[in-house]
């Protein structure tokens, strides 16, 4: 609790030194308010709408790809559908159906059919003259699965004893700066927790991660982004690995359209994080798309 407390007043203290007054604000950071596994340090502006939908394929290599599943096109991991709403310029909140996708390397399943719900705050906003050299944004993301609860006792995670059981949270800080027109970087610190987990496994899981963009072209970027959970058991010795993902972005105005390849089978941090499993070496990665459609109301 002392180091929770310190951690907020350390965030008051950096909005009482870095106020936004100024109109020299440094925008577009990132293009959207995802990269491709984690999220950006971008909040809609007021009165916007977001409405996206995500998809994970099947692994394109290694014993469940190749070409008796058209390299993974046959396959769907995970689907996302939902929106977000800017409720000001520094504060976004959306609520998003995923599928649920994460899987432990025993096979027992993590949550599925899953509502979440995601909360953006943006404390600090990058300027131009460098009096705030950075953008600083905290993200809240609460899961709660709608899964008919089972009482078989390989399905651990789904027995769901208790309500509380089908949920799972994350928090997660990030910290970006754009150094140019064509190139921004970012860095990441988050905690997720998990309501009910397997014997042996872990309910907090600590993890760190980064994403950048480079600009192409007025309308086209690459980005990237690594996540890596810390914990005595996520190790590829037990079989867990770090997220990784590569993609292509277009903007079209009020459209965005991203094409990625990434090992995480989930979309959602409560889901990818814990329950990664997939090797890029082992060609265990898939195609995915992200579709945005930005509403004035």
């Amino acid at each position: 609790m002392t180091t929770l407390r310190n951690f907020f007043f350390l965030l008051i203290l950096i909005l009482m030194i870095n106020p936004c007054w100024s109109q020299e604000l440094v925008f577009q950071t990132f293009k959207d308010r995802r990269v491709i596994n984690v999220h950006s340090v971008e909040t809609l502006p007021k009165r916007k709408l977001d409405v996206r939908i995500s998809h994970r394929f099947g692994d394109i290599g290694g014993d469940d790809g190749g070409f008796k599943t058209v390299y993974g096109l046959e396959n769907a991991s995970d689907v996302l559908l939902g929106a977000e709403y800017g409720f000001s310029d520094n504060f976004t909140a959306g609520i998003f159906r995923t599928k649920g996708a994460g899987t432990l390397p025993d096979g027992t399943p993590g949550l599925r059919q899953i509502l979440n719900g995601v909360y953006k705050l943006r404390l600090v906003k990058q300027k131009t003259d460098n009096s705030s050299p950075f953008t600083l944004t905290v993200v809240g993301i609460t899961s709660l699965s709608t899964a008919e609860k089972i009482d078989e006792a390989t399905e651990a995670i789904q027995s769901f004893p208790k309500f509380a059981h089908r949920m799972a949270h994350h928090g997660q800080l990030m910290i970006a700066r754009k150094f140019s027109d064509g190139f921004s970087l970012q860095l990441n610190s988050g905690y997720t927790y998990r309501n009910l987990v397997p014997s042996g496994d872990v309910n907090g899981i600590f993890s760190i991660g980064g994403a950048t963009r480079i600009q192409l072209s007025k309308v086209t970027g690459i980005i990237a982004d690594f996540t890596i959970p810390f914990s005595e058991n996520r190790t590829s010795d037990n079989g867990f690995y770090p997220a990784l993902g590569i993609g292509f972005e277009f903007d079209t105005g009020g459209h965005v359209f991203q094409v990625n390849f990434t090992n995480a089978t989930a979309i959602m941090e409560t889901d990818f994080i814990p329950y990664t499993t997939s090797n890029w070496g082992d060609g265990q990665f898939r195609l995915g798309f992200t579709v945005s459609r930005m509403f004035n109301l």
